[in-house]
């Protein structure tokens, strides 16, 4: 399958050839853009080495689950259709990765949907960034990755660190610092970053009230949602939702998603 291309115009495929020229400088992250399908479009060379392709355009067509051995393929790939059927992004997903030599490894994943000018899916976008740490090695993440996901699944409901520590067979500190390390933050502060995550998807994607949304996201009520919120964005909920409705803006990812949703959609066609 080739690389589409707009006849006469070829401003969107020249900027996203610049953002695969960009990431193939990022040794220890894969970068990769999928249309609606979850089929590659454009992926970094990091991606093209790990996968053992000797061109990158053995790729491109393919799904997660032609490149990737299983189970991993068929993770990626139901990740990429959730993705592309809710249109609500994959935040920090601490998962198992190809790393250079073939070889499992610890990751951090993002995944942000493409929308075209119309508001509708084209697509996602992606980063998976190393931990550099192998599956093998003593001290990796399998401990915490569970809590991470119950995090992510339950923001809604009460979460204690002490409970979250235990389920991983860690002491607090312990528990802490793995935390820390992958995400740079505390446990309590990664419980909010996913609560207000999650809060910002809402205020963007649904017509929920505000307070409907604070008790979804595990916040007491709308005072305690708004003094969160704008503590963290500098914006209140409202306001958010006035901005940024139509934008996909999700730390630096969500800001190129943003930049890139049209120029994908053009690029596709």
């Amino acid at each position: 399958m080739t690389r589409p291309s707009v006849a006469g115009d070829p401003g969107p495929s020249a900027m996203v050839e610049a953002m695969v020229a960009l990431f193939d400088t990022v040794h220890d992250a894969v970068f990769f853009i999928k249309d609606r399908a979850a089929r590659y479009v454009a992926v970094s060379q990091t991606l093209v080495d790990r996968c053992g392709c000797p061109r990158r355009e053995d790729l491109i067509g393919k799904t997660a689950l032609e490149v990737f051995p299983k189970p991993m393929g068929r993770a990626y790939y139901e990740q990429d259709r959730r993705v592309l059927e809710t249109g609500l992004p994959l935040r920090d997903e601490l998962e198992l990765h190809l790393y250079v030599r073939g070889e499992p490894g610890w990751c951090v994943t993002n995944k942000v949907p493409l929308r075209g000018a119309g508001g509708a899916e084209v697509g996602l976008i992606g980063l998976s960034k190393d931990l550099r740490v192998s599956a093998e090695q003593p001290g990796g993440y399998e401990d915490v990755a569970e809590a991470v996901r119950r995090i992510r699944a339950r923001f809604g409901e009460s979460l204690r660190v002490e409970e979250l520590a235990r389920m991983s067979s860690l002491s607090v500190f312990q528990f802490e610092q793995r935390i820390k390390r992958v995400f740079g933050v505390t446990p309590a502060q990664f419980i909010t970053k996913t609560r207000i995550d999650a809060a910002c998807d809402m205020l963007r994607a649904t017509k929920k009230p505000v307070a409907d949304i604070a008790l979804d996201c595990g916040f007491y009520d709308q005072s305690a949602l708004s003094r969160q919120f704008k503590a963290v964005t500098g914006l209140k909920p409202t306001e958010y939702r006035a901005r940024f409705t139509s934008v996909d803006l999700f730390c630096a990812l969500g800001l190129l998603a943003g930049c890139a949703g049209g120029i994908v959609e053009q690029w596709l066609r």
